[in-house]
Formats: structure tokens, sequence, C-alpha cells
């Protein structure tokens, strides 16, 4: 394949990242710097792991936004997607007329040109998939770049910088920065897309469902005739949107009674499935044509599909077989997406990022799965602000049936909305309440810990979800256990 010369042979530059503490601007510092440039940055009320990791990583910062942070002048200032006007930095930014770019504008120019970009979308599962794809090709001994929204445990690392063809993106359909309200997923160059599936999400973001399919579908329209778009095809509106895609598509169903593809595109499909809590088991087919056993330590359906994408986009690139099924039997899982933080008194405490209803029936599905006969109880923070609106009242209800107990926290900013655009939590505990579900709603992180810990028993898995900190509930909730 031809390619650019490696990116670290320019001449090094002086970047400045107004917002550095973020997980993907902190990750793009490292990717900065591995690249041999000088990183600089400054964010407000940076924490661990963002903080340390800056520090282990060299990188000096900034605590607070102010005008005399941008001597020396910098060659290129990065302004973190959260930054907007009235930023003090930003506004010496523009009154100076430095040059400045997004985050996702900057891993463009910087490492995508002239590499092949495996770009993984979709509402569901990009954390994981972007992290299995990752491994699956390190293990095919490919040695890709990439950049991740997690850290990837099997690498210890959001991101790292090779000299591989090859660069393995998470692909955000969130917004770009305050002067480009386009998503990042733009930017990032696909030759092998995945979209695993589409479902309205970031209502902060996107006015409505038809807003939100068409950054997807302009997505696809980027890949080109010699690229692939690996489709999740149990999604109806990626059905709806791939046949429209000017490159081949790889469609993926979890198994072989999934709707077929149409215009005669390969199908991966799994047949045989087997789940325990060692992980999962199934024999993948592309049509009827087996490519092969896999095992897994990744457990539920959703896996299933994701492992499936894998599959197909490290065949896009003729990925050594042998290779990709040892990645996948040794993919280590990325922190937060169903990790175990420990056991105590046998009791099994699991956190997990979902948020969205669909993520958070299909996580309580595969824990179902994996602890079978055991009692689930879910905890669950509604913070995001999609996850905080009334849209999705009515799927909650529906999301959370797989638990035999369900206790919800407050919401996170209920100042941000009004009776009637606000989730009403009373009224899904009573609806949960009238499934034959225990249900309640108490005020926080302390107040979860305090009722529920003296309940639990052996065997007994708590199931804790939310997209940030829950006032450290993990270990709150081992600690006492642990003092029971």
């Amino acid at each position: 394949m031809a390619r650019n010369p490696d990116q670290r042979t320019k001449k090094p530059l002086h970047y400045h990242l107004i917002g550095i503490g973020g997980t993907a601007m902190a990750s793009l510092a490292g990717l900065l710097k591995a690249a041999g440039h000088t990183v600089t940055g400054s964010d407000e009320n940076v924490y661990p792991p963002m903080s340390t990791g800056l520090q282990e990583m060299g990188i000096a910062y900034n605590e607070g936004y102010r005008a005399e942070n941008l001597e020396p002048r910098p060659d290129i200032v990065v302004v973190g997607n959260v930054v907007s006007r009235g930023n003090p930095e930003l506004e010496e930014v523009l009154i100076r007329k430095l040059r400045y770019t997004s985050a996702a504008a900057t891993i463009k120019e910087e490492f995508i040109w002239g590499h092949h970009s495996l770009a993984v979308a979709g509402t569901h599962g990009k954390t994981t998939t972007t992290s299995l794809l990752a491994w699956a090709m390190e293990s095919a001994g490919l040695n890709p770049s990439f950049l991740i929204g997690g850290v990837a445990e099997n690498f210890g690392s959001s991101y790292r910088l090779t000299g591989s063809d090859y660069f393995v993106i998470e692909a955000d359909e969130y917004d770009t920065a305050y002067f480009d309200k386009g998503p990042k997923m733009w930017h990032y160059l696909p030759d092998t897309a995945i979209v695993n599936n589409i479902e309205f999400d970031h209502a902060d973001i996107y006015r409505d469902e038809e807003a939100y399919k068409f950054a997807f579908a302009r997505f696809i329209n980027l890949v080109p005739k010699n690229g692939v778009v690996v489709a999740g095809w149990d999604s109806p509106i990626v059905r709806e949107l791939t046949p429209k895609s000017p490159a081949p598509v790889e469609s993926f169903g979890y198994g072989d009674d999934s709707l077929k593809p149409t215009n005669g595109q390969p199908h991966w499909h799994a047949r045989d499935v087997e789940f325990d809590e060692n992980g999962t088991r199934f024999r993948a087919f592309r049509s009827d044509k087996e490519w092969g056993r896999v095992d897994t330590p990744l457990a539920g359906a959703f896996s299933v599909r994701n492992v499936l994408a894998v599959i197909a986009a490290a065949e896009s690139v003729k990925a050594d077989r042998d290779g990709v099924r040892e990645g996948l039997r040794t993919f280590a899982s990325v922190k937060r997406r169903m990790e175990v933080r420990g056991e105590v008194r046998g009791v099994t405490v699991i956190d997990d990022f979902a948020h969205h209803p669909t993520a958070i029936r299909e996580t309580i599905d595969a824990v179902r799965q994996k602890y079978k006969g055991r009692r689930i109880v879910a905890v669950y923070e509604p913070r995001s602000y999609t996850a905080q609106r009334r849209e999705f009242q009515d799927e909650y209800a529906k999301a959370f049936r797989g638990a035999d107990e369900i206790v919800f926290a407050s919401l996170y900013r209920p100042d941000r909305y009004t009776k009637e655009t606000a989730l009403d939590l009373q009224l899904l505990v009573r609806e949960l309440a009238a499934s034959g579900k225990g249900a309640k709603e108490l005020k926080n992180a302390d107040a979860i810990v305090l009722d529920l810990t003296p309940r639990l028993k052996e065997r007994d898995v708590v199931l804790i979800m939310s997209n940030g900190g829950f006032g450290g509930i993990h270990q709150k909730m081992l600690d006492a256990l642990g003092t029971e």
C-alpha cells in the first residue's frame, strides 16, 4: 500500500490544547507528543486518571483558563468541544488571530492522511468494538495505531502511535467544536467503516432522529469505493442507510435467522452460541461458509454482534485469521464496560457505562446470560442530557425489566428540565413495581449504599450503570460490604 512518509518526520510544532483534561483531548496530547511535537494545555478541575496520565506522559498543563497560558506563542491551538465563547483563553486566541483547530481535524491532519483508517461508529458499542478491533489486529501482527474513547486494558492505554499503515479510531457522532457543529466522525476518512447500530441519542446536539440519521448517512458516504462498510443488519436504520453506500457493504447480524441482506451482499452471522460465566462461544459464518470458531470472554448478544463486526473488518484488510481468533480469545475488555470492580461476601459489583435504554437492556441481558440463576440488582444514575429527558420514559420502563431489583439515583441536573421535559423517576418506579419488580429512587450514591448493602446476599450481582463517576459508588459499596 502506498502511504505518506512517517508523520514523525514532519517539523515538530508546538500544540496547545484548551480543555486538555478530557479523555479524548488527553489521548490526543499523548499522540502528538509521541509524534515528536511539543504539547502544552490548560483545563479546570483535572482529576485522575487524566491528571495522572498527563503527568506520566510528561505533558505540562495549567489549571484554569487565562490569556497568559498562550505564552510562549503556540503554533496551533486545539480547542476542545467543551470550550465555548467567553472562555478567556479562547477569546485571546481569537483576538490575536492565533491558528486554531479542533481535536478531530488535528487527528485527521496529523495521523490519518496516508493511512488506512478503520473507523468504528454507531450509537452503542463503539468503545468496546474499537478496542477489540485494535487488539485483534495487533494479535494478527498488523501493529495498528489507535485512538479509543476509553482505556483498552490489553494495551493499558487509550491511544498508540506506530509506523503501521493502519489507524483504528472510535468515530464519535458528538459535535466537533463550537465552530464546527458537525460530528467528529466526519473527519476520520474511513476506509473500513463499522456502523454497529443507529438509534436516536444526544438530544442536546441533534434536533430529532432525522438529523441524527443524516450524520450517519454522510459518514457512510465518505467511504471510498475501494473501502468497505461493515453494517449491523439487526438495526433498522442501518439497513435503511447502507444500501446507498458507494462502497461495498459487509452486513452482520446476531444469528442466521437475522434479516437477510439484499443485493447479494455477504452476511456474517453466529451459530451455536453458548454463554456462561467464562464468556461466549460460537461459530462465525459468512453466508454459508464457516469462518471459524470463536471463544471470547465477552458476554451477551451485543458482544456477539461486536465480534462479528470486528471479524468482518479484519477480513477487509486480510488480517491473519488465527491471529484474529487469538485476539478475540485474549481480549481483556475496556474499563467501565461490564467491568467487575470486586467481589465481597459473594456479592459481585459491576461497573458499566450504559445510559441509553437499549444499552441498559442489552447490558442487563448480558449479565443475566453470564451469571445464570443469580439475582441481578440494577443501580442507575440518569446523568447524560438525553438520559434525564422524558423522551425515553417508556423505553426505560421496558429496559429495566430484566433486573430483579432496580434502584435509581435522582436526576443528576434536575435544574435543566421542567416537569414536562424531565424523566419521571417516580412514575418509572411505580410502573416497575406494578410489574413485580422491587424499585425505588434514592437521592445519591451514599443513600443507595446505605439502603442496599445490608440487603445484599451471597451470589447477588450488583450492576451499576452511569456515564459519570456516580459519587464513587463502586468502591463505597465494596467497602461497605467488607464491614458488614
